[in-house]
């Protein structure tokens, strides 16, 4: 790894901090000062910025309890965002894997693992989501049978993949999808003649919300929960 990317990725500094940090002699790599900021870190070496060894981070696999009103966004100028829910320190290089809308409660998953959250939003894997949805008439035989085969949105080229409807109440289903199209479940709601009042995300794969995280709560991921998106 290089030595820019190393002091970026294990302290707080960002990566243009970083460079400046090193052209000012701050840095050593085995007791010797390193300037080159693009040399790479020979490996179990130890860097110490400013006296202090450091050490690379693993991933970080986080799941959040979104509430209605926060966008799931890393930055926005006129809303709260997902991260804001955060304490600052978790935040460095944290991406969404798999955004809702900004009035769409429930799971949401946070990772720094590009390739791990690449296999959560990926159309080519099979991952699918589950949504608690309140609708605004009571839902018809005929139109679960259109949403269990696979309908076909307006403006999209192919029909959806074809879903799963357990109905809870007359108005209340749970809905599972394995695709992510842009507000799909809206879409495929309003194509049946029906219109969602709420969403809630309820799980994405094998992975459910923790029923102990109150709206904007958060935890990490067990080894269990990261593993079954592999």
């Amino acid at each position: 790894m290089r030595l820019d990317q190393f002091i970026s990725s294990s302290s707080p500094l960002s990566r243009k901090e970083a460079r400046r940090a090193i052209h000012a002699g701050r840095a050593e790599v085995d007791g010797e000062v390193w300037k080159d900021t693009g040399k790479h870190i020979p490996a179990g070496a130890e860097v110490v910025l400013d006296g202090t060894p450091l050490t690379v981070k693993g991933e970080r696999y986080l799941m959040l309890n979104k509430p209605a009103g926060v966008v799931s966004a890393t930055r926005d100028s006129e809303h709260p965002t997902a991260l804001d829910l955060l304490p600052a320190e978790l935040t460095k290089d944290l991406h969404i894997a798999g955004r809702l809308d900004a009035d769409t409660t429930g799971l949401l998953l946070l990772t720094t693992d590009g390739k791990w959250s690449h296999r959560v939003t990926s159309p080519r894997v099979d991952c699918p989501k589950t949504y608690r949805v309140g609708l605004n008439t009571p839902i018809t035989d005929s139109a679960i049978e259109e949403l269990e085969t696979g309908i076909l949105l307006h403006n999209d080229p192919k029909p959806m993949k074809p879903a799963q409807v357990k109905v809870v109440e007359p108005q209340l289903i749970e809905l599972t999808i394995s695709e992510g199209r842009y507000h799909q479940v809206k879409r495929m709601l309003a194509a049946v003649g029906n219109h969602v009042e709420a969403l809630h995300r309820q799980s994405i794969g094998a992975i459910s919300l923790d029923p102990k995280l109150e709206a904007g709560g958060y935890r990490e991921l067990t080894e269990q929960e990261i593993a079954s998106i592999r």
